[in-house]
């Protein structure tokens, strides 16, 4: 018999390990870190969401006092972010430096080497770009209409899921049972439109790293990225140098909140300190954490329920549109998510699920907290307390008549064995001091063990 290892954790305040340093003001951030030589790194930016790249005047810039040496995508070797192909995503879509087109106010297009940080910010503003602007898509649902401009090189606003199955669905694709068969059957149908707007992560420490070439051919970098060696990786894909040729140094993130794990800063700096023989750091201002960083993406979800005059739904149906903005980043996989995740933590025997991942030319969107999934919880539980008021129940009431349980079908076909909703609901009302009527007290998760499938 195994002795119970007894609690010191759950319930007690636990100082944090970083915590004394933080206030004392004794904690090393990325911007603390100097070398002797540093050059500072700074990007030419598009001012327009949309166009024709026809040229790159650096002339002036070069005239800039300090001014080192520029950076265009002929200097990147491989001159495209490989973010998601370590998980099998693809294709590629997003270029390091852009190479003859534009997609979003902010892309990329070249950057400056200095000696200071002044001096590069300088040289920036002396580029001259010659941009043709074309006409923007700024709205997932206008993206998919006929004859709206298609942005994407694959011929569609939209990303292409299960290619490499040898098919091609315009979104992901959630089906069980016969919808349209319940909706006719149902007392009631319920409908919402629930949309949320682009979120910034604002970390209190701006994205940077310090790029630093070594003795022995090695380049270390200093960095606040969030994944480490994810990030070592797709550097070393990038700029198509041996893994072991970097050495990443993590430690304290200034806040991040799923916003440093785009490899955004890494490869430029380090390729400025192989072209250049020093080291490099590459900060993001405030405007360009705000304006060029990846945000949380804008989602357009349009909801449909079946609903029985006892409160049981009994039909769902949704159809969402997530604006990857103009690169794809990590959308198609928070699609993947929220297809999984948007039908509610409720037994609902008839559903239907479509999600697009959609391109706009708007900044790109990533990760942030739950990405996929904290939208789908937004508007599930909005639509919950809808169908409520609908039927006429306490929004509590219609939680725990649709609550799923152990042995229940999920719409994906995953069989729950782990669920917890009712006794977290039970738990909820005590805490907040709300009196559940007895037929709910007495409910477990184990209520339907065996499935409704």
């Amino acid at each position: 018999m195994v002795a119970e290892t007894p609690l010191n954790v759950v319930g007690t305040s636990v100082p944090r390990r970083d915590g004394l340093g933080h206030v004392t003001g004794k904690t090393i951030y990325v911007d603390d870190i100097k070398f002797p030589d540093m050059l500072h790194l700074k990007v030419v930016r598009s001012p327009i969401p949309y166009g024709k790249l026809n040229g790159i005047d650096l002339s002036e810039a070069e005239k800039v006092p300090g001014f080192v040496r520029a950076l265009t995508h002929r200097d990147v070797p491989k001159n495209v972010y490989t973010i998601l192909t370590l998980i099998g995503v693809q294709p590629d879509d997003e270029p390091v430096l852009a190479v003859d087109k534009v997609m979003y106010v902010g892309e990329p297009i070249a950057a400056i080497l200095a000696e200071t940080e002044e001096a590069a910010m300088e040289a920036v503003s002396k580029v001259r770009l010659d941009l043709e602007p074309w006409e923007p898509v700024l709205d997932v649902e206008e993206a998919l209409k006929p004859g709206a401009p298609i942005i994407k090189d694959w011929g569609t606003n939209y990303f292409i899921y299960d290619y490499e199955y040898g098919q091609a669905n315009e979104c992901r694709k959630v089906r069980l049972g016969d919808v349209d068969k319940a909706f006719e059957e149902a007392d009631f149908i319920v409908e919402g439109r629930y949309q949320t707007k682009p979120i910034e992560h604002a970390p209190v420490e701006t994205t940077g790293c310090v790029a630093k070439p070594e003795p022995d051919g090695r380049f270390t970098v200093y960095t606040n990225t969030q994944a480490l060696f994810f990030t070592l990786d797709n550097t070393a894909l990038i700029l198509q140098i041996p893994f072991q040729k970097l050495h990443f140094v993590g430690g304290t993130v200034g806040g991040g909140f799923g916003g440093k794990v785009d490899v955004i800063v890494e490869p430029l700096a380090t390729l400025g300190a192989m072209k250049t023989g020093r080291p490099v750091k590459y900060r993001f201002t405030r405007d360009e954490e705000m304006r060029a960083s990846s945000s949380r993406g804008a989602w357009r979800m349009y909801f449909k329920d079946g609903v029985m005059k006892d409160g049981r739904i009994i039909a769902r149906k949704v159809v969402t549109y997530a604006d990857s903005g103009a690169y794809h980043r990590h959308t198609p996989y928070a699609v993947t998510k929220h297809a999984a995740n948007v039908a509610g933590p409720y037994y609902i025997p008839n559903v239907w699920i479509d999600v697009y991942c959609v391109y706009t030319n708007r900044q790109p969107g990533s990760a942030m907290r739950g990405f996929g999934v904290t939208p789908a919880s937004f508007a599930v539980e909005v639509q919950m307390d809808k169908i409520a008021e609908t039927v006429g129940l306490d929004p509590w009431a219609i939680r725990f008549i649709n609550a799923y349980r152990n042995g229940d079908i999920r719409p994906h076909r995953k069989v729950v064995d782990d669920a917890t909703l009712i006794e977290v609901m039970q738990a909820a009302a005590d805490m907040v001091g709300y009196d559940l009527p007895d037929e709910y007290r007495q409910m477990s998760s184990n209520d339907r063990e065996g499935g409704n499938g």
